[in-house]
């Protein structure tokens, strides 16, 4: 049986989280989602290079 009273700390956490974007990645196939994390991963790596890139100019 549910509880009549919400924890006030998920509560809490449920205010910060989109659910739109979760909603979102949970159409996608398994397939689609490991791509979009491999282009993130890509990114990711991009930044960091630049990043130490733009530090070795200093």
């Amino acid at each position: 049986m549910a509880s009549e009273t919400a924890d006030p700390v998920i509560e809490l956490y449920k205010a910060s989280i989109d659910r739109t974007l979760l909603r979102e990645n949970l159409r996608l196939t398994p397939e689609e989602r490991v791509r979009n994390l491999q282009r993130l991963q890509t990114l990711a790596e991009a930044a960091r290079e630049a990043g130490a890139a733009r530090r070795r100019q200093r």
